[in-house]
Parts: C-alpha cells; structure tokens; sequence
C-alpha cells in the first residue's frame, strides 16, 4: 500500500504526528537519562575522593590521641603514690561522665573519680575486731536464748570509741531486738548502725546493711507500698556507686532495692547498663594474665555495650581508661567537631566483627569512606561519611533541575501542539459528521411531503379522484403538506439568517396568552390525525411583552414539535403561561424519554441531537431548539429546562414583562 494512503488526512496524520512526538520525547528522555547518569558517575567520584582524603586526616588526628593518652597514662603509672589519687582525678576529669580511671595494683583496683564504679573486681580487706569481744553477747542469744540480756550487753559494747566494734555491736543488736520482735527498737538500732557510714560490718558498708535492713522491717510494719520512696534511694545511692562492693554484693542489694521499687525503666536501665559495662571492663582487666604490667588497647562488649580499654603498666601499678559508648562519641567523635566541621564528614566507628560503637551514620548511594583496624592502629574500624549530602549534590541537583525544566517546557510543547492538532481535527470531523447528519434529516424531512405532494397531484391530474368529497380531502392534505414544507423551508432561511446576525425582528406588544393559543390550536390541527391532545392554561390577567409575534410563535411551535417526537407513548402534552417573579413563563410539559443531565448543555448547539433519539428513530434536523434560544436571546429572555429521564421535560420560555 503507497505511504500516501496511511498520510491522508486528517486521521492518519494525527496517528502520524503522534507516533513522531513520541518518538522524540523517547530519544529526548533516553540522552537525558544516559547524561544524568554520566554526571552522577563523576560527581560521585569527585565525593569518594575527597572523602578518603577526609578519612586519612581523621585517623591521623585519632591516632594522635591515642599516643597522647598513653603518654598521660604512662606517666601516672610512675607518679609516687602521695601524688597518684590528685593526678588521676586530674586526668579523669578530661573525660565525660561514661568514662573512668583505673589504678591497678598489687593490692586491688581504685577507680577515679569515684562512683563511676558499681562493683569492683576486688576489695581492700579490712581489719575485723576480736571475735572475743561478742562472745558474751552471742552466749546469752544463741545459747541461753536471754534475747534481752542479750541485747543489754550488745548495747553497752555500741558505746566503744573503735567504729568497728561498734558497728558489730548494733549489727547484733539490731538482730537480738527483731528476735524479740521489739521492731522499734530494731529500727532505732539499725538507724544508728546506717550513721557510721562506710564503716564495714561484715565486709559490707554498715549504712548499706543498715537501711536493707530497715526496708525490711518497715515493709513487715507497713507493708510494700509504704517503702517504695526509701527503696528508690538505695537503688539510686547503688547506682551512683556510693560504697565499694563486689559484683555478687552490688547484684544482691540491687535486686532486693528492684524487688520493692519499679527500676526497670528506660533511662534508669540504660545508665545502669553503662555502669555495669565499666565494671565489668574493670574485671576483665583486673582478670588479665599479667595485669599490672605491659600496655594495649582494645575495644570489648560487656552487657551489650561497648567498653574501651586503655592501659599502661609499670613495676608499680597498671594506670587503665575504661569508657563506654558515650565516651567514644564524646571524648574521640566530639574531640574532632573541629576537624570533622573543616572536612564536611560524619565519622562512626566499629568493631572488627563490623558491629557498631557508636550510632550509625547514613551515606548517600553506598558513599564511604572506611579504615580497617590493620591500617590505622587504632581499637576500632573508621567509616567516613559526608555530613551535608545535600550540598555534595547542589550542583548535581542544579544540572538536573534544568535539564529536566527543559526536557519538561520540550514536552509539554509537544503536547500542546498534539492536543490542538488532535482536538482540531476532531472538531473538523464532528462538524462534518453534523452537517452529513443535518443534511440528511432535512432531505428525510423534505422527502415525506414532497412525496405527499407528488401523489396527490398524480391522483388529482389522472382524473382518477371521482367524489367531490374526497377531491376536498386531498386538497386539504395539499394545502397541509405545502404549509409544512414552507415551515421547513422558512425554518431553515430563518436559522441561516440568525448564525449570520442578519435576521431583523419586528417588535410589537404582544398578549403572550394570545400568541400561544393560536400557536396551540395550529399545531393541534396539524397534528389532527395523530391522536396528540395539546392542554393549555393562561392566567389572567396577563401583562403584554415586547415581541417579534412570529418568531416567538415560532419557538413555541419548536417546543411543541420536540414534546411530540420524544413522547411517543404519552399523548398529552402540557402548555401555560404564567408570570413568575416578574417574567413571563411559557412552559411546554411533556411525559416521554426524558433528557439526561450530560446533555442538557448540548442540545441548544446546533445540528445537536440527544442520544434518545438514536434508537428510535426520531425525525428532526437538530436545529429546533438552537432556534428557540436565538429568539428567545434576542427577546432578553432565557430558556430553562427541567427533565428526568423516562418521565419526561419542560421547556419554560422566560422573557421580560413589558413596564
């Protein structure tokens, strides 16, 4: 087939345009997308460069701590003992509150500053007094069961000048009266036992023992809710590590305090959880082969946080920094804000495992920079991120905003152009398809009376008409079938000269009541044989309007030739003329198919049929009503209609009342 038979206009040319447009807009996204790539690639090599420059300069900064924190502890680990505890304090206070100092030696392990600690790995012993001295006491209570002797005697030893006896002696005291269930004074003696501090009574600090003591006698007095504030104070004296325990002894107490008291909460847990890393750490390293002697780092997991460890030792005693996670992004993250600020990088570091230390740092499209713990020494693996990817990208993004403002303005001109191309060949076709269809029902509606017209004179001429009766009927069909075919033509000239402007009204005063009756009775003889019933009703009186008489008769009979085609099954139709809020109302009511709400709009455009009419057969030219709203415009009025479909329209005709 010859390619100009697919470029005939006008569909195959529309098909045509569109399948070009297409086609470039297709070529035009695919170099678009091949470019974005293009610079994307190169502008994410430009970012891993400067970002493994960043990470060199970082690793070296942390190294450089790193040396200058072993300095500092390899010289305390050599400072003479009446020095020690002023300059470890001093170091210590350099970090953040995640982080301690540990002095280790022969004798055990301190922690500075203190309370950093929940439990040491050991403890200093300290001197118990002679056994001898409450051996009377424990006679008169275990053996003769003479609780109040007992209690006499345990109460004159509490007055002795030597805390450690007296802390025995109320001990037992405490322990005789509760015995005898004199609770107060059980109380009495364990308070004054709670004063002497951190004296110890059985390797435990007398205040600790004491106030368990009283929570427990106080909870047998009162019951559990009535301790529950004194509970939240020894759980929170434990945690801010007020006596020096060891692990079993911290556990014990801490989960007597929780047995009262709800200490399971988010922030109290997680502090505790820190502390309990650190101490732990202090175990491990206490625990390590060798403890007092050689130097390292490295970096563990106690209780599900990490634990830097620092060490240092000499002949005389091992110096360590234990922090956790905390101190890492504090004291080593925090002490580069400058350095990470010049570079434009977030830094997060992990263990060898890949497990994180610190909080994560996002990258942009897998952008980073890392360090192995083989490459810098360091107790930890360094990953680089850019701190700002948004503005790595700003040039990206500008490049890309106007590439795409411009594929954006190219497509939407060719949409444009498409649009109007295809709605301007669309309306072309549609104002064909509607002068076919016109032309089409004015040669139907010419052909019934023309074919009339020709069979009767036929019958008239031929002779063959013998009555005179019947010769009167045809005449009279003439005479009706001529006066349609002059509406039909009339009607045509008529609506010619309105599209044109050129049609000229002859204005007059007008009884509209008047007006429709004779419009009615015309139509009701033209419609004699057809069964059709017209009902009119007119008020009175009714005022005149100013009116071209024929062209409003005219737009009237229009409305009543509508309400007879669409009412095929219904054959009444309504007519009145009103006034309603100062405008004369002629409405034209018919029972048949009804109107749909989508083309209520349409049918006053010319050549516009409803689609009602489609299947049944319905004649018409589609001009009818076009003409009902030229004349009833140029009357300053306006045409409403009302309709639901299968129950039939009004057409109501308003016009202005004549002053």
């Amino acid at each position: 087939m010859a390619v100009s038979h697919w470029l005939r206009p006008p569909r195959h040319l529309v098909v045509l345009f569109l399948g070009i447009a297409l086609f470039l807009m297709f070529a035009l996204a695919w170099l678009g997308w091949r470019l974005f790539r293009q610079d994307r690639a190169l502008e994410q090599q430009r970012i891993q460069v400067r970002l493994e420059h960043a990470a060199d300069v970082v690793a070296a900064e942390l190294t450089r701590r790193l040396a200058a924190i072993e300095d500092r502890l390899s010289r305390l680990s050599t400072v003479p003992l009446s020095d020690l505890s002023d300059s470890a304090r001093q170091l210590a206070a350099q970090f953040s509150a995640d982080a301690v100092i540990l002095v280790i030696d022969n004798e055990g392990v301190t922690g500075y500053p203190s309370g950093r600690l929940l439990f040491y790995p050991a403890t200093t012993p300290v001197p118990e007094p002679d056994p001898s001295v409450f051996a009377n006491g424990e006679a008169l209570e275990f053996r003769r069961r003479d609780l109040s002797a007992a209690a006499r005697e345990y109460r004159q030893l509490s007055q002795s000048p030597d805390s450690l006896t007296r802390a025995g002696a109320l001990l037992r005291l405490a322990r005789a009266e509760r015995k005898a269930e004199h609770l107060d004074a059980a109380l009495d003696a364990y308070h004054e036992l709670a004063a002497l501090g951190a004296t110890e009574v059985g390797a435990l600090p007398a205040e600790l023992v004491a106030r368990h003591a009283c929570l427990s006698i106080e909870e047998q007095l009162s019951g559990p809710d009535d301790v529950q504030g004194d509970a939240e104070t020894l759980h929170d004296d434990l945690h801010a590590g007020r006596w020096r325990l060891t692990r079993a002894q911290y556990e014990f107490y801490a989960s007597e305090a929780c047995r009262w008291t709800d200490c399971a909460t988010d922030s109290v847990a997680k502090g505790v959880t820190a502390k309990q890393a650190l101490a732990t750490g202090a175990e491990r390293l206490w625990n390590r082969p060798g403890a007092v002697q050689g130097e390292g780092h490295e970096v563990t997991w106690a209780d599900e946080q990490p634990v830097l460890a620092v060490w240092h030792g000499s002949d005389e005693r091992t110096v360590a920094l234990l922090g956790g996670a905390t101190h890492l992004a504090e004291d080593w993250i925090g002490a580069l804000e400058s350095t990470l600020a010049e570079q434009g990088v977030a830094i997060a570091f992990s263990d060898l495992n890949g497990r994180d230390l610190t909080p994560p740092v996002d990258s942009v499209r897998q952008l980073a920079a890392t360090r192995a713990v083989a490459d810098t020494r360091l107790p930890w693996a360094l990953r680089v991120v850019s701190a700002d990817p948004l503005s790595d990208f700003a040039q990206l993004r500008d490049r890309r905003r106007l590439m795409l403002l411009g594929l954006a303005v190219l497509a939407l001109l060719v949409l444009v152009g498409l649009y109007a191309v295809t709605r301007g060949v669309s309306r072309e076709l549609e104002v064909a398809r509607l002068q076919s269809d016109f032309v089409a029902a004015v040669s139907h509606e010419f052909r019934t009376p023309l074919t009339s017209l020709r069979q009767l004179a036929e019958l008239l001429s031929s002779g063959r008409v013998a009555s005179e009766e019947r010769r009167a009927q045809y005449y009279r069909v003439l005479e009706r079938e001529s006066g349609r075919l002059h509406r039909l033509v009339e009607g045509l000239l008529d609506f010619g000269r309105m599209e044109a402007g050129a049609l000229e009204f002859s204005w007059e005063r007008v009884i509209p009541g008047d007006l429709v009756r004779t419009v009615v009775q015309e139509f009701e003889t033209e419609l004699s044989d057809s069964g059709y019933h017209i009902e009119l009703s007119t008020d009175a009186p009714m005022p005149t309007v100013r009116a071209d008489s024929e062209a409003l008769g005219r737009a009237v009979w229009n409305l009543l030739d509508n309400a007879v085609k669409y009412s095929p099954d219904c054959k009444r139709v309504s007519v009145s003329v009103s006034q309603v809020d100062g405008h004369l109302a002629i409405a034209v009511h018919d029972e048949g198919v009804g109107i749909p709400a989508t083309e209520r709009a349409a049918i006053f455009e010319k050549f516009i049929r409803g689609t009602s009419c489609d299947g049944r057969g319905t004649k018409g030219t589609g001009i009818g009503l076009s003409m009902v709203k030229h004349i009833v415009d140029a009357h300053g009025g306006k045409v409403r209609v009302e309709s639901k479909v299968g129950q039939g329209s009004t057409f109501t005709i308003l016009l202005p009342v004549e002053e």
